[in-house]
């Protein structure tokens, strides 16, 4: 069962945080700026009303002091994904990590560079150093 507390993000709050994790603290404008690289369609009313929402659904701390508002991730991008992964394994997998895994493996070409990486990943898991 997933944990409670802080819920899980929809795709366009993954993007505002993922502006977030990369720059660190950030004003909407900032956020703003930064989506409309690839998404111009993209209103700063928008983005101002998502991470008004963020703020409320506790994703990001709104800093006041200022008169431009500054927003940060509440959580580190590690957490959110580790909280990501966990509620997929539980919905789709039926918490079962080696499905989650294959199905991964298997959804995109995984180069002989990645698989060494996960071997050694496995190997350290194992040992009990991660």
């Amino acid at each position: 069962m997933p944990k409670r507390g802080v819920p899980r993000p929809t795709d366009a709050e993954l993007e505002i945080l993922n502006v977030l994790w990369q720059r660190g603290a950030c004003t909407v404008r900032d956020v703003h700026r930064a989506i409309s690289r690839t998404k111009p369609a993209t209103g700063y009313t928008t983005v101002l009303k998502l991470m008004q929402i963020m703020s409320e659904k506790e994703l990001v701390r709104r800093d006041e002091s200022q008169r431009a508002h500054v927003y940060e991730a509440r959580l580190a991008r590690e957490q959110t994904q580790r909280q990501l992964i966990g509620d997929l394994l539980e919905r789709a997998f039926d918490g079962s990590a080696t499905k989650l895994v294959m199905q991964a493996l298997s959804a995109k070409k995984t180069s002989a560079e990645e698989l060494s990486t996960i071997r050694e990943m496995l190997d350290e898991f194992e040992r009990g150093e991660s």
